[in-house]
């Protein structure tokens, strides 16, 4: 399953930003969409292809905070090529 980073502003004490970024990492999710002021990562259910109502919300991040989203193939960052002898 894939695995998101979400790059954000850091709102600060005050609300207006300290111009500080932080990065979260979102397990679990394999999709995710915009939902009024929130942008929401969720799991689909199994065989479907679409986010719908058998769909999991795994986290919310308020969407004026967003920088970025990565979306990293979790197995394909931990594999790499091995030589083999015979």
């Amino acid at each position: 399953m894939p695995t998101f980073e979400v790059i954000l502003r850091d709102p600060g004490p005050s609300g207006r930003g300290s111009g500080e970024r932080r990065v979260e990492t979102v397990e679990g999710a394999d999709a995710y969409q915009q939902e009024g002021p929130m942008t929401t990562f969720f799991r689909r259910g199994e065989g479907r292809a679409v986010i719908d109502s058998w769909s999991t919300r795994v986290a919310s991040f308020r969407t004026a905070d967003l920088l970025a989203v990565r979306r990293c193939e979790a197995a394909a960052a931990q594999l790499r090529a091995v030589a083999v002898t015979g």
